[in-house]
């Protein structure tokens, strides 16, 4: 796969984004924001460390810039509900941000985020998994969806 810009920094990046262009939009404020924020945060964090340790249990890479190194293609756990559940978490932990300080500016970036991690970092990766697992990675891909 060639260099790409490490998914944790790209959520950064958007998470920036949506914090920082508060004011180009409108006004927009939730009740019990901070509530719903929480939980959000929560829940991506929940989910994205799910995923790490079921990579860790199979003894599998955690680095999403070489998925060739992969000695397993792991499809339980939360991969059972997600072929991308870290790539989940970090969309719920914007989500957090979005409606805490900028819910307009996150209903423009969190989707663009998505599209972005799928088009630059999830096809490359799932190409480099056919490779790799073939058969396995096709019957998974039948059966769970790419993100939720």
């Amino acid at each position: 796969m060639k260099k790409k810009i490490p998914p944790p920094i790209v959520t950064l990046l958007f998470g920036s984004a949506i914090y920082l262009m508060e004011d180009f939009f409108p006004l927009l404020r939730i009740p019990y924001a901070v509530l719903f924020s929480l939980g959000f945060v929560v829940f991506g964090l929940g989910i994205f460390i799910a995923a790490v340790l079921s990579f860790k249990k199979y003894q599998t890479t955690v680095n999403p810039l070489k998925p060739e190194t992969a000695s397993t293609l792991v499809v339980d756990g939360i991969f059972n509900l997600s072929r991308n559940p870290m790539y989940l978490g970090m969309l719920l932990m914007l989500c957090a941000i979005a409606v805490q300080f900028n819910p307009v500016g996150g209903f423009i970036f969190c989707p663009l985020f998505v599209a972005y991690l799928t088009v630059f970092q999830i096809i490359p990766e799932e190409q480099a998994i056919l490779e790799l697992f073939e058969a396995e990675f096709v019957e998974y891909k039948k059966t769970v969806r790419r993100w939720i």
